[in-house]
Parts: C-alpha cells; structure tokens; sequence
C-alpha cells in the first residue's frame, strides 16, 4: 500500500481551485440511472469511491466514461438489478442504488455496504423508506432483495435527518405514482444538488435544503448535462491546513456558505478570512487559540467529516478545547495517531479534550479512515521532522491525489508507491 511522505514545518502559500463534490456526484452517479437517454456530469474528481460507483454501472450494463472531471453515463443498455457483493462491500455509498433501480426495474438485490469503519451505519431508514412508498423486502443473510411493480407515494418521516436515506427515498419517489413528502429530511447542500439534478433530468422535487421534501413522480426522465458542486469538505481541510501551518491560502471554486460553521470555528480560533462569490482567503500568522467547545451534529451545524481536521488544529491551539462528537460513535480513531505525534488529546466517551501543544513532530502515522487520514496529513504538514502516512487508500476515497493539491500551496508531500506487497 501507498505511503505519504511529509516534510513539515512550512507555510502553506498560494492559490488552488477546489475540485468537484464526492458526496454530490456519488447520488449523482447513482440517479443518472433514472434517465432515458445519456447524462453528463460535470466536474467530478478522480477518486476510489468515484470508480467503484462506476464500475457498478458498467457492471449492470450502462456505458460510463470518465475522461478528465466530465463522466458520460449511457443508461439505455442497463438490464440488470443485482450489485455484486465484491464491489458494494467497497463502498458505503453503493446503497444509493437502491431506490433508483427499484424505481426503473422494480427490483434491486444488494448486500450490507462497506465503506469506512467509524462506527455503526445501518441502512435501516433507507429500508423502512422504500417499504413506505410500497416496496417488499426480503432479507437473507447480508443479502436484501427489494420489490415492487411501481411504487406509491407517500408520506415518510425519518427519525434522524440521514442524507443517505433522503437521497435514496428522493430517487426512488421521482417515479414513484403520485405525490411523497419526506418529514424531517436533512439538509446538506449536496442534497440540494441532486434535486436540481434530478429536475434537470425532468423530475418534480422541491425543498431541499429545509426539513421537508415534495416530490411529484412523473413518467420518464431524460438525459441532461450538469456540473456538479464544489466539495465543501475538501474546501475545508485546505483552509484548516492553511491555518495549521500558519499560511496565506487562496482557494477557488468554493461556495463560502456552505462552510458557514466552519468559519465560525477557524474565527473563534483567531484566524482570519475573507470570502467573495467562489473565492475564499485565509490567513494565519499566529498560533490559533483554543475553542471552549464544538458540537458535530445534521447540517447546517459543524459537521462530523471536518471534526478530525479541526482536532488537528487545535491540538496546536492555546488551551484547552472540547469537541463533542454526535453522529458517529467510532470516529476518534485519529486521537491515538495524534498523541504519538505530541498531541495532549484525552476522550471520554464521545468527548475529546485537547490540551494544546506547541508543537507537532512527525513520525509514522496510520490512516484509519478518509477523514482521519487528512487530519493526518494536516499534522504532518504543520509538524516538525518527517511524518509518513500509511494506509493512504483510504484518504484516495475522497481527496484527488492529496499529495499533489498541498504540492501546489508548497507543501512537501511525496507519494511512496509500494508494490512489493500483496494484501487481500
């Protein structure tokens, strides 16, 4: 497996421009199943998550290209339902699948997903959603077969504000016959975009964006061209390394108000930034200071997939900080990474309380998932000495080539490619 190798200790300066969002394009990807025709999508990035999505769309028999950031999806050859194991244990976010093939062929077979290990994840709300608009599920084992002739709309009320599961029910009601609101839905800009993908394509959705989603299902969709949106946590792991290595960044094709919370946080911390239309600027000069206590939880409030990067930061701060982590039980694995690296990090339960330090020192360090893994790199960016990075798969699932974006701002970050081992 790939290595990280980071020479830190260096400000991090210039300007780069954000690429496409993963968390948009993978419920894109999966919706472009809906379509009657061939879609395009725009400003996708090159990533493992991206590859799986589209290695299973050929594997069901689309056409799908993706040459540069712009992918071609040719849905029109589809003919099958069935996911194979092999490739939904890759990746959690295969089980958006669900409720647009159930939605064109009136059956899907999956299995339990894959995906990082951060805690407990089930799939229980995508489940009970589709047996709401009139679907029967059978479970064997890890294997789920879904069925239905043509779904019903209805009325759903998710119990937690899951954007895997409101993605998956909108799919799934656009065809769906007659009117499904969707009660307590979450809020997150990338489900915004897939309703303005999905309405390019010719669906009936509004909402999005607030707690309660309309869908109108119609007959057919058709092809279109959409570009998808800036990712808001690439976007904020550049700004939070800026800050750690007390640098003057500059990022482009970003939407500043999706980042809301955590400009707040990096203010509250003493560094400073400037926004204007997509471009985003941040400075820091000095070390930050602690912040008393963030709170993981649903969009629009600090989100969980930006709490290990800014851990980073603050275990660099002066004094104590608390981050109190909400969504997922497993995703402080990053803490003991951190301590070894000169970090004074305790938990308790699902708080952490950072002592700040003066300084970071590099060593070799574990990626133990995709988030994870970029509050590592941060480290190693702002630490002193050398820092490697190991297990960098898991940080390939949503950061195009990472060594090269901290290239462009200086850094000195080189990938180790191994081929010497085989692992299973």
């Amino acid at each position: 497996m790939d290595n990280l190798v980071i020479e830190g200790g260096q400000p991090l300066s210039g300007t780069i421009r954000i690429h496409g969002a993963k968390n948009a394009a993978l419920p894109i990807l999966a919706a472009s199943l809906l379509a009657e025709g061939k879609v395009t999508i725009r400003n996708v990035p090159r990533l493992l998550d991206i590859e799986v999505m589209l290695d299973i769309l050929r594997d069901i028999g689309c056409k799908a290209r993706h040459d540069g950031t712009v992918v071609t999806v040719d849905t029109s050859l589809a003919t099958s339902s069935h996911i194979p194991e092999t490739l939904m244990r890759k990746m959690r976010s295969s089980v958006f699948l669900m409720g647009p093939l159930l939605a064109r062929f009136g059956e899907v077979q999956i299995y339990q997903p894959g995906g990082c290990a951060i805690g407990e994840r089930k799939i229980d709300l995508h489940l009970r959603g589709l047996e709401a608009l009139g679907a029967h599920i059978e479970e064997k084992g890890s294997r789920i077969i879904c069925s239905a002739r043509r779904l019903k709309g209805t009325e759903i009320s998710l119990d937690f504000p899951s954007v895997g599961a409101t993605e998956n029910m909108m799919m799934a009601a656009v065809l769906a016959n007659g009117r499904t609101t969707i009660v307590g839905a979450a809020r997150e800009p990338e489900i915004q975009d897939l309703q303005q993908f999905l309405n390019t394509m010719g669906a009936r959705v509004r909402g999005a964006g607030t707690d309660t989603i309309v869908i109108d299902g119609v007959e057919s969709l058709g092809g279109c061209d959409f570009e998808v949106i800036p990712d808001r946590i690439v976007s904020g792991t550049v700004m939070v390394a800026a800050a750690a290595t007390r640098g003057d960044v500059t990022l482009e094709n970003t939407q500043p108000a999706h980042l809301t919370s955590l400009v707040h946080v990096l203010r509250r911390a003493g560094v400073q930034i400037e926004s204007a239309n997509d471009i985003m600027r941040v400075v820091s000069s000095k070390r930050p200071i602690a912040v008393d206590r963030i709170v993981t939880s649903p969009y629009p409030a600090f989100p969980t997939d930006l709490q290990a990067q800014v851990m980073t930061l603050l275990a660099l701060a002066d004094g104590v900080s608390v981050i109190k982590e909400t969504i997922f039980e497993g995703r402080f694995k990053h803490v003991d990474e951190l301590c070894r690296m000169g970090a004074d990090i305790r938990v308790d339960l699902n708080n952490a309380f950072i002592r700040g330090v003066p300084e970071l020192y590099g060593t070799t360090v574990e990626a133990t998932d995709l988030r994870a893994g970029a509050a590592l790199v941060i480290a190693g960016l702002a630490a002193q000495g050398r820092t490697v990075v190991e297990h960098v798969h898991h940080i390939d699932r949503g950061y195009d080539r990472i060594e090269e974006m901290f290239q462009q701002l200086g850094g000195n970050i080189t990938r180790e490619v191994h081929k010497s081992k085989v692992y299973s």
